[in-house]
């Protein structure tokens, strides 16, 4: 079989189809792309990201996949930023939007040693908040979005890795994370605010199938990128995902293979109960299927079943460990998972070799290159 680009074996694996050899794709993200450049996180964040990665995923010869990012706002929306520098590590910004429906603000932390975090979030009381925050996220129409500067990172990436469009997140994180009062206030409000969230699950159901027409009709972009931040049976319940989020990734999925694009869905955290579900959703790709503790996939005997549950019909992408196996072991013992996860799949090319998540920088460079070579068949 002839020899295959990153980005070609990336997207054989999404559509179960046979490549040279299984894909690899380390989750270089934020803190490995930053440790290579030299740059502390602030200045990473001034980086092209997709020109990170690309450097990055040339430099360890593996294949791999980004997003690229683009939206627009309601013409009669107002936003007002000011930035702060709290110490030598750490800046504040603080955005204040106006709307014809009340004003929200929002302030977030960017730290040279770490990503940004967010201390203060958009809706503070539900009932008043809810109605700024609809408008400001969904009151733009979505297929007049500018997507040139996304299309140009498309370009500029090549063959290089899967650049993926990011579409954006399921309901429960559209609505949960704007909440002041974190994960506890935002799920009540499901619960308090049912009826007043099924009338929004909606809208939000349209702004995203819409969304996912403009970037099929007037983009490249193969596949579309969908992420995840709480909405995981992590924190929610089996029930709680498919009510809420099931409905409107299935939406998505429906209108990007009627352009025959693909959908690759990030779900961190524990997901063998929704095994199953994925490819009754249709979604092609799902990342990152972690191992335990923070996941529930747990070696020879997890794997098989999420393949059995998969059933041939969605792409597994992730699993070897990042922390236990990647941080603090060895080489044998990355090359161990790896074979675990070559062997769940046998015969099957709905298979990427990837991290449980985000490759930390502490991570040995030794590790990362036994990952990629197992993965590749280059280890003796």
């Amino acid at each position: 079989m002839a020899n295959f680009t990153p980005k070609q074996r990336m997207l054989n694996a999404y559509r179960g189809l046979p490549s040279d050899r299984p894909a690899v794709a380390p989750e270089f993200w934020y803190y490995f792309p930053a440790k290579l450049l030299g740059l502390d996180m602030i200045e990473f964040n001034r980086v092209p990201f997709h020109q990170a990665l690309k450097y990055t995923f040339e430099k360890y010869e593996c294949d791999g996949w980004g997003i690229a990012f683009a939206g627009n706002s309601p013409a009669d929306v107002e936003r007002e930023g000011e930035e702060r520098r709290l110490d030598d590590y750490q800046c504040s910004y603080h955005t204040t939007v106006r709307t014809p429906f009340g004003s929200l603000s929002s302030t977030s932390i960017a730290d040279r040693r770490e990503p940004g975090w967010v201390t203060e979030r958009w809706i503070k009381d539900f009932a008043r908040d809810l109605p700024a925050y609809e408008y400001m996220s969904l009151g733009a129409d979505p297929t007049v979005i500018d997507f040139t500067g996304a299309v140009q990172a498309w370009e500029e990436v090549g063959e290089s890795y899967l650049l993926e469009f990011y579409l954006g997140e399921g309901f429960f994180d559209y609505v949960a994370p704007a909440c002041e009062g974190g994960l506890e206030a935002g799920t009540g409000y499901f619960f308090d605010y049912e009826t007043e969230l099924e009338r929004l699950q909606e809208h939000y159901t349209d702004y995203m199938v819409r969304k996912t027409r403009a970037v099929c009709e007037r983009t490249p972009f193969e596949s579309l990128f969908i992420g995840c931040a709480w909405g995981c049976l992590s924190l929610i319940s089996p029930a709680m995902w498919r009510k809420w989020d099931k409905p409107v990734l299935t939406a998505i999925c429906d209108e990007a293979h009627r352009h025959g694009r693909l959908v690759h869905l990030h779900n961190h955290g524990k997901c063998l109960e929704l095994a199953a579900d994925f490819p009754e959703i249709g979604v092609d790709c799902v990342c990152p299927f972690e191992r335990p503790p923070g996941g529930d996939v747990e070696g020879l005997a997890g794997l098989k079943l999420v393949a059995e549950r998969l059933a041939g019909r969605t792409t597994m992408n992730g699993n070897i460990h990042t922390v236990e196996t990647l941080i603090r072991g060895n080489p044998d013992d990355v090359r161990r998972e790896v074979r675990e996860v070559l062997e769940a799949f046998q015969d099957n090319p709905r298979v990427i070799v990837g991290t449980g998540d985000q490759v930390g920088r502490e991570t040995p460079e030794e590790n990362i290159l036994a990952m990629i070579e197992e993965a590749k068949g280059l280890s003796s």
